[in-house]
């Protein structure tokens, strides 16, 4: 009972001291019945909770079970523990008021955070959530008491009472309620036999503690009660799915860690849908009541909105779905007749030719790839190319004319990751990629017969979906029960010779192959499938399923080929991802590593996303090198054409060469005119050494402080991003490594008059190596220093040191390999937003877009110099495939306007991630240009955060993002996507963003 009068803290202070001569500092907290206090005396913390009750006997009850906890637990749960007052009793009977007694008991306060304010609930939380609940279920297994059985509306054996409330809600609302109280009641009287004990019974996210990534304990004994084992578990599992997208799979996390400990009887596990369900439906009723009765108590509609949002979710998946789940979760076939229907296909399998009477001739199957890796397939530019796509496939028939051409099954299809196969799962977008029947290419019109005898269960016209022609699905029966068979992408006559309930015979005429007008443009084919259960489908069954449904789905659809004779030949079998790390430690150079904690399997790439080898697409937001997006059509067809004619070094004349030069040179500034090719940005970098040298006569060179130029012994002699970090030996002799002319953290901070401060130390440089008689070669920087952090170069920077190198003799070299080609916006080269021109311009793989191409550009002068006799011969530096890749990047970057997407999409994005910086403390700066941008994380005192930049880039490749951290302390986030980037894509990557800068880990 509440109480009509609101209990002070003076009062309260003044009951702690008479009975337990203890002082401190009290704090109300919300509370349901209870008025409850955190209270913190001599360095200690409690709980206080204030009853108004006729009897104590309930709470005698509660200090049992938990001195029974502290005897009878032996998993370490953090567990709130019973603290006496100075006559030895823990309940304390403080005053009366309305004709009860006013209780006042202390429970040790449990460190930790409470679940509810915590995120993100990872897979790895929900299991250990499972877990926990189990060893608490363990721990109360043994645990008897009187007063444990009692009349109490939260228990979920007693949720009947709802029913006297349904004609109070909307229509709408009574009706999904309905839905679960007629489940609950279908199955009352399997419920009732199933296993009873003492269970905590208000395992919501208000009672559980959570460090990190583990749940560390519970509190809150008040609703304990002696009823089914099984509400525990559905009570845990239906606040742990609250505001998860995907409540299915997070239950299945759940429900997977308490069978470890616990495990869970098969009638149970059929319980648990609709107990979630119902406890739902008792917590918004409650909601309801407490709205009339006391409109006040925001407690008892905490979590109301929550659980009708799961209500809906949770109606929408059919129970059979959910047991079979449930079932895989707890490592069961997800359907108890998996193993039989597989003997039976097995036992009465068949020629593949019974289906095909009229191609008998075809004694065995080829394997048709159409995996994410498939060559097969083409581009994601060519997927809709149905001519293409049909000759390959006409082709392949033709050169094995005896065999079926089919596979597919259980294959990871990338063309079906696009937004209409998609879903918001509880890390970011999942695609149903997984496909779950077999695809025969046989002739449009190809008579189809039954393998099977069977009735006509489902006929539908997919006219309105892309037209892909009817499906028509049999029901069989066998000694286990019955299944069902799938054929799809029919032609329409089948609907003029079948209807639901024919009795179809084996060998009888079913339906005819689609032409590929009713196939969605595809070469006419049959999709075949086998299902365990319909779940609820009337006409027709999903082809495909998301990679974390498969072990589900591979159960209820059992591979299609088990009926048939033949041996599928030359299948395709994707790699294991520890296969192939296991095969890199062994026979790969050890300084290889792997991006992510968790590596990545790619096998695609699509424009500004890469795709794994599930299907599953992640935006990459680092990948510079992909200039125009990966796999560029245009590009991709240049190359391609061009290796088909010739490929030679350019001691032959070619136009492509010239073609290419031409196209470059009108993107530079006058003085820069002669162009020299190689094949990567090492090369070039090395190159304009060599060059600079020439020039000069010198050796020294200047550059700058976590300057990164490549891999050759050159270029790393200049990287002091190299040398100066792990396994580094330091600068070489020649090498002056002057500070990074940071602004932001660095030894001058603020836009007043830095960029002549950082410039007085090239200036001091060249003062030292003249005094050492020593002749400078050049200066390097790249325009905005990536590996250094994405440091813009202060104003006038530039501009006062390549005057100074000048003055002494050198040359100033620009590496633009990073952010050229139109990556900055405003320019097409970076420097010339510095209002400066090198003498040497270096370009990196950018320009081949990935193809190994790489260019240095130089004054006439600088070339005369170079050109002292020694040949510079370079065998594939400008080949004519290279040349025409190169071209055909220019021509996409000028004709779609890409140099001005960089700019417009780059200043949104910057945009949203200066609010980004306002709403979270731990983003610190954000800085770049164009599509080269970055943000800095620190805390309040500017000490990097190198751990949450590493947290960060982790999480967002969970949620489907790829981005990576740099810098000299490892703390700034890259974004440096392919140039093709745009609005919607910043849209993304600032949705993932804000979910990951919201969560527990990093606050700072």
């Amino acid at each position: 009972m509440k109480f009509n009068v609101s209990i002070t803290v003076s009062q309260v202070s003044k009951w702690l001291m008479q009975y337990h001569q203890m002082v401190g500092q009290l704090t109300p907290l919300v509370g349901d019945v209870d008025v409850n206090f955190k209270f913190q005396s001599d360095g200690n913390l409690y709980t206080v909770k204030i009853s108004l009750v006729e009897t104590a006997d309930h709470f005698q009850f509660e200090s049992a079970l938990m001195q029974h906890l502290e005897q009878h637990d032996q998993t370490e749960l953090a567990l709130p523990k019973i603290k006496m007052d100075h006559q030895g009793n823990w309940l304390t009977v403080c005053g009366h008021r309305d004709d009860k007694l006013i209780i006042m008991r202390i429970l040790t306060w449990v460190k930790g955070s409470l679940m509810s304010g915590f995120r993100p609930h990872s897979a790895n939380m929900l299991r250990n959530l499972g877990t926990r609940t189990a060893n608490l279920s363990q721990a109360l297994a043994t645990f008897e008491h009187p007063k444990a059985t009692k009349v109490f509306s939260w228990d979920l054996a007693q949720c009947l009472w709802v029913t006297e409330y349904l004609d109070k809600f909307s229509t709408t609302q009574k009706s999904l309620l309905s839905y679960f109280v007629h489940l609950f009641k279908a199955q009352d009287n399997s419920y009732k036999s199933l296993r009873k004990q003492v269970i905590h019974n208000d395992l919501n996210d208000n009672n559980v503690l959570v460090d990190q990534d583990t749940v560390t304990g519970f509190i809150d004994f008040g609703d304990a009660i002696y009823t089914q084992l099984i509400n525990e578990l559905a009570i845990t599992s239906a606040y742990g799915i609250m505001n998860k997208p995907d409540p299915l799979n997070a239950a299945a996390q759940i429900i997977s860690g308490y069978h470890q400990i616990f495990p869970l009887q098969d009638l149970e596990i059929r319980q648990l849908y609709h107990l979630i369900g119902m406890r739902l439906v008792v917590s918004v009723t409650h909601a309801l009541i407490a709205r009339t009765n006391d409109p006040n108590n925001a407690y008892k509609s905490v979590s109301e909105q929550a659980a009708w949002n799961l209500l809906h979710l949770w109606q929408n998946i059919t129970p059979q779905f959910a047991y079979f789940t449930f079932r895989a979760a707890c490592g069961q076939t997800a359907h108890p007749n998996t193993a039989a229907l597989q003997n039976h296909l097995a036992e009465n399998s068949i020629p593949l030719a019974t289906l095909f009477p009229e191609h008998a001739n075809r004694k065995q199957i080829f394997a048709v790839d159409l995996s994410v890796g498939s060559t097969l397939l083409g581009a994601a530019a060519d997927y809709e190319d149905h001519a293409a796509q049909n000759f390959k496939i006409t082709q392949t028939q033709e050169l094995h004319n005896q065999s079926f051409l089919a596979g597919g099954y259980l294959e990871a299809r990338s063309f079906y990751a696009a937004d209409a196969f998609s879903t918001e799962g509880n890390n970011g977008k999942e695609y149903r990629t997984m496909h779950l029947g077999v695809d025969v290419w046989i002739p449009a019109m190809t008579a189809i017969h039954a393998p099977l005898t069977g009735h006509v269960v489902g006929l539908k016209d997919n006219n309105s979906q892309r037209d892909y022609g009817p499906t028509v699905i049999l029901q069989h029966d066998y000694q286990q029960g019955v299944f069902y068979t799938l054929y799809g992408h029919l032609s329409r006559q089948t609907l003029d010779h079948l209807n639901i309930g024919d009795e179809i015979q084996i060998g009888q005429p079913l339906a005819w192959v689609g032409h590929s007008h009713e196939n969605g443009g595809w070469s006419p084919h049959l999709h075949f499938q086998i299902m365990h259960d319909l779940l609820g489908n009337e006409h027709d069954f999903p082809g495909a399923c998301r990679p974390k449904e498969l072990n589900v789905y591979a159960d209820l659809c059992p591979d299609p080929l088990l009926l048939f004779d033949e041996k599928i030949t030359a299948y395709n079998k994707v790699a294991e991802n520890q296969d192939l790390i296991d095969f890199r430690q062994q026979h790969l150079g050890k300084s290889l590593s792997l991006s992510y904690s968790e590596p990545i399997q790619m096998l695609r790439g699509d424009d500004v996303y890469l795709i794994d080898q599930r299907g599953q697409k992640y935006l990459d937001t680092c990948n510079n090198v992909a200039h125009v997006g990966h796999e560029n059509p245009r590009v991709v067809a240049a190359g391609q054409a061009q290796m088909a004619v010739l490929n030679t070094n350019t001691r032959y004349l070619h136009p492509a060469i010239n073609q290419f030069a031409q196209a470059l040179l009108e993107t530079l500034p006058e003085k820069l005119t002669v162009i020299h090719f190689v094949n990567s940005g090492s090369e070039a970098n090395e190159l304009a050494l060599r060059m600079a040298k020439a020039y000069s006569g010198g050796d020294d060179v200047i550059a700058l402080e976590s300057g990164y130029h490549g891999n050759s012994n050159a270029c790393i002699n200049i990287s002091s991003y190299k040398f100066d970090g792990q396994g580094g030996n330091g600068a070489p002799d020649n090498t002056h490594i002057i500070p990074l002319p940071d602004v932001f953290r660095g030894r001058h901070r603020g836009s007043n008059n830095s960029g002549k401060k950082y410039a007085e130390y090239v200036t001091q440089t060249l003062a030292k190596l003249a005094d050492e008689d020593k002749q400078i070669s050049a200066f390097i920087a790249e325009s905005i220093i990536s590996c250094g952090g994405q440091i813009e170069l202060p104003d006038g920077y530039l501009k006062i040191i390549y005057q100074a190198i000048r003055n002494a003799g050198g040359l100033c070299i620009a590496d633009e390999v990073q952010v050229g080609c139109g990556r900055i916006g405003s320019h097409f080269w970076a420097f010339e937003a510095h209002d400066v021109v090198p003498d040497i311009l270096c370009i990196g793989k950018p320009i081949g877009n990935g193809h190994p191409l790489a260019l240095v550009v130089c004054t006439q002068e600088v070339a005369d110099r170079f050109a002292n006799g020694m040949e510079y011969f370079n065998t594939f530096g400008g080949n004519p495939v290279s040349a025409t890749i190169g071209h055909a990047v220019l021509k996409e970057i000028k004709e779609q306007n890409l140099q001005k997407n960089a700019l417009q999409t780059g200043k949104y994005l910057k945009h949203h991630l200066f609010e980004l910086m306002t709403q979270y403390p731990i983003i610190k700066d954000v800085r770049g240009q164009g599509l080269f941008l970055g943000f800095e994380l620190c805390d309040d005192d500017l000490v990097p955060l190198p751990k949450h930049a590493e947290y960060l880039t982790n999480r967002m490749r969970e949620l489907g993002v790829l981005i990576s951290a740099d810098g000299p302390d490892h703390n700034v986030i890259k974004i440096k996507p392919p140039i093709t980037f745009n609005e919607q894509h910043a849209n993304e990557l600032l949705l993932r963003l804000n979910t990951v800068l919201s969560e527990n880990a990093m606050r700072i």
